[in-house]
């Protein structure tokens, strides 16, 4: 633990170290950027000031020397003498390194040095005599008509020259100033721009430190959670499925190095549901807590303990062969009461396990065989379980059948057949129902009710569902806009918070509306929980989904409770509609369904019509739609689409002809 500890604390540090280099660069690049945008400012100024400075010595020291006559017809005896007075004072006192005057035309008149005569005259001086101001910095003697040693930095001005009474232009002054004294005033502001700017982006940095860093540990503190809470339950903070799933893992390959067993266990309670109904969620929630901590503390440190899902625990237990007398211990301990708001609770378990590697050693089987046995164990009432391929309803296929279900969903071996509802009010079909099928490459065409109850048992409807919504949703999309799908939902797809997201995301990925698509729930799926059923299908209604309670009239739902549902549609049990006409029981039981149906505003739908004459005896109870062998049989998706194009022409037909 202290390596642990050191570890981290040593990754910490580098993160630190790292993430400030990595936030001091932009403050870098920064700084560079402005101390760049600066020195160029700097020097822009450094040739205005030098401008300014030939300017004025133009205005009151060069031009009150001329007479007024163009520089082009030369400069008099006593103007060239106070010129060279003039420029030898001032290249005395280190102000200016050269001087010339030049003609309107550019050519030289007057040089200090004696320099630029009869040179061809320089653009500079030309835009100068055309009114224009030049100004650069530059080398002195560095230009390609230059003779002598390339002195030091310089500003170059050209200047027009005016003078007279008339103050018109005679010429051009060309004059180089020593840059130095005006690098040194330059230099001297820049370096307290320089101190005020380090002070600033150090201030920056640490801010911008301070802050990202706050963000980024509130950021990782986040991440931490985020990944905590995707591996850990949030009500007991026990490990989830998927973190089970990886430990069984990881105990399956350290005991298969070790030579040792391990003992896998689905726990799930007995009757919890009554203390749901009886005390609320809150406590069912405080309880399902309780025992938690109390099973934690018994474990060894070897094993593992996770909450798979509602009322549902996993177990882990390493290095075990026999471990009944632990898992009958562990039952014991969580039959001990526990007082939940001044109520002292007892509930039971049952408990079914495997032993690896004798039953097997893929984690997903082993946890199947684990399941099956925990409701052995319900159905018996025997407590605690071992998996064993004798047990009654889990032979040896059966199961097989459930391992090639997993890889027959990845597999792309299920398929979707679809069977029409007809109106009995014109024949119009607006909806059809989707049927799911098994393509076994061995076995051939497996009908629902072969692998269904198998799916329902170990988990695996959850994914079923998930392809059956999403092919349906795919299906729909290429059919009429008036046409809507209904899929089947089990009593566990109902107590799973991820089914209406799934029915949501799969009509938005498809492109179509989800009031398309309609969700069949049994009324006995519906009373399985029915508290959890209520909140499922209002989400349902508040999200546009249509909602129908199949085999209606096989249940025992209240009518007041039925009342209260967001339902659209109800489906009369087949067991009513094939013999109504021979029965006049069931004919009465299909009419009071019907009225019944209409008074709560439900639409009617009865299902299993299979002749004319229980087609028209339907119809006589002003049922909505029918459903059955008489219309069509269940046709893959193809079969269907030219089926309703047939429909549709028949349909019209009978409009014509009547």
């Amino acid at each position: 633990m202290g390596l642990q500890r050191s570890s981290r604390s040593n990754s910490t540090t580098a993160f630190f170290i790292a993430f400030a280099a990595i936030t001091l660069v932009p403050v870098l690049l920064l700084g560079l950027t402005l101390s760049a945008n600066y020195r160029g400012e700097a020097n822009r100024r450094g040739i205005a000031q030098g401008g300014s400075e030939a300017l004025l010595m133009a205005q009151t020291a060069v031009q009150p020397l001329l007479n007024g006559q163009p520089l082009g017809r030369g400069l008099t005896s006593s103007e060239t003498a106070a010129m060279n007075r003039l420029v030898h004072n001032a290249i005395g006192r280190g102000d200016v390194l050269r001087l010339r005057l030049r003609s309107q035309a550019g050519a030289v008149v007057f040089s200090d040095d004696g320099s630029g005569f009869h040179q061809r005259p320089e653009d500079e001086a030309l835009d100068a005599a055309r009114g224009s101001e030049v100004k650069r910095l530059t080398r002195f003697n560095s230009d390609s008509v230059d003779t002598g040693k390339v002195g030091p930095t310089s500003v170059e001005v050209y200047l027009p020259l005016h003078a007279g009474t008339s103050h018109r232009q005679v010429g051009v002054m060309e004059v180089y100033l020593p840059y130095a004294p005006i690098a040194a005033d330059v230099d001297a502001g820049l370096a307290t721009l320089y101190w005020n700017l380090a002070i600033g982006l150090t201030a920056l940095y640490l801010i911008l430190f301070g802050i990202s860093a706050f963000v980024g540990r509130r950021l990782r503190r986040q991440v931490r959670m985020n990944a905590y809470l995707a591996e850990h339950d949030a009500l007991t903070s026990l490990p989830n499925r998927v973190l089970f799933h990886r430990r069984v893992r990881e105990t399956l390959d350290r005991g298969r190095d070790t030579g040792q067993s391990t003992a896998i266990a689905i726990i799930d309670l007995d009757r919890f549901k009554e203390v749901n109904d009886t005390l609320g969620h809150y406590n069912g929630d405080r309880l399902l807590a309780a025992l938690s901590e109390r099973l934690a503390a018994h474990l060894r440190g070897l094993d593992a303990l996770a909450r798979l899902g509602g009322d549902e625990f996993g177990i882990v237990l390493a290095d075990v062969s026999e471990p009944e007398e632990i898992l009958f211990r562990l039952r014991e301990v969580i039959e001990h009461e526990v007082e939940i708001s001044g109520l002292p609770l007892s509930v039971e378990a049952s408990i079914g396990y495997v032993v690896a590697p004798e039953h097997g050693d893929d984690v997903d089987e082993l946890l199947q065989l684990a399941d099956v046995a925990m409701y052995v164990a319900k159905a018996q009432h025997a407590g605690v379980v071992r998996y064993d391929p004798s047990q009654n309803h889990y032979d040896a296929a059966n199961l097989a059948l459930v391992s090639q279900l997993r890889h027959a969903i990845d597999a792309d071996e299920l398929v979707l057949y679809y069977q029409p509802k007809v109106s009995l009010q014109g024949g119009r079909v607006d909806a059809v129902e989707a049927l799911i099928r098994w393509q076994h490459p061995e076995l051939g065409l497996l009908a629902p009710d072969r692998f269904i109850p198998l799916a329902e048992q170990t988990g695996l409807i959850d994914r079923v569902t998930e392809w059956v919504v999403t092919r349906a949703a795919v299906d729909l999309s290429g059919w009429s806009d008036h046409l809507s799908v209904a899929v089947n939902v089990s009593a566990r797809n109902l107590g799973h918070s991820g089914l209406v997201p799934l029915i949501v995301g799969s009509a938005a990925a498809a492109g179509i509306a989800p009031r398309r698509l309609c969700v069949e729930i049994t009324e006995t799926a519906l009373m399985t929980d029915p508290e959890r059923a209520a909140v499922v299908l209002q989400e349902l209604h508040n999200s546009d989904i249509g909602i129908s309670i199949d085999d209606f009239g096989t249940g025992q739902t209240s009518l007041s409770y039925l009342s209260s549902l967001p339902i659209d549609e109800i489906k009369i049990d087949r067991s009513f509609i094939c013999d109504m006409t021979a029965s006049a029981g069931h004919a009465a039981i299909v009419q009071s369904i019907v009225d019944l149906g209409h008074n709560l505003g439900f639409h009617v739908v009865g299902e299993g019509v299979e002749t004319g004459e229980i087609a028209s005896a339907l119809a006589a109870t002003t049922c909505d739609v029918a459903q059955g062998y008489l219309y069509a049989r269940p046709m893959p998706s193809p079969m269907l689409s030219e089926w309703l194009v047939d429909r549709e022409e028949v349909v019209k037909s009978q409009v014509v002809i009547l």
